[in-house]
């Protein structure tokens, strides 16, 4: 069994694990909003079939929402993709899409970063878990 994906021996989850995992959630969830409100309704660029570049994102939400680790493991990837859509739209587009992609690429660093963080940390916990029930 995969200790990694356990509880701490309290039964309680780690306060690190719970809040990465929590802003790793709200931020995909935020890249999903922004997507959908850009592409339909804020600044719509008369191409309807741009919110298409949501779908992917739905992906990733099972898995973070069952608390798996290989899914922040890939996210932590697949967020680039957004993350350089939003650079070159907020040097490229007019107001306000400009600012709809700076805050897709803020999304973006903070879904990365709280992925890496949530990786590293349960990777941390378990070897620690393992040293301990070797000794």
């Amino acid at each position: 069994m995969n200790t990694a994906l356990l509880p701490s021996p309290a039964g309680q989850a780690d306060p690190v694990v719970q809040a990465t995992r929590a802003l790793s959630i709200a931020s995909l969830l935020g890249l999903i909003a922004l997507g959908l409100a850009w592409e339909l309704v804020l600044a719509p660029t008369g191409n309807r079939t741009l919110v298409l570049k949501v779908v992917p994102l739905l992906f990733p939400l099972v898995g973070l929402l069952k608390h798996r680790l290989y899914t922040h493991r890939w996210v932590s990837l697949l967020v680039w993709l957004y993350f350089t859509e939003g650079v070159v739209r907020a040097t490229s587009d007019p107001y306000p899409s400009w600012v709809l992609a700076l805050v897709e690429v803020i999304l973006c660093l903070v879904l990365f970063t709280a992925s890496a963080l949530h990786v590293r940390w349960r990777l941390k916990q378990a070897k620690a878990r393992g040293a301990l029930q070797e000794a």
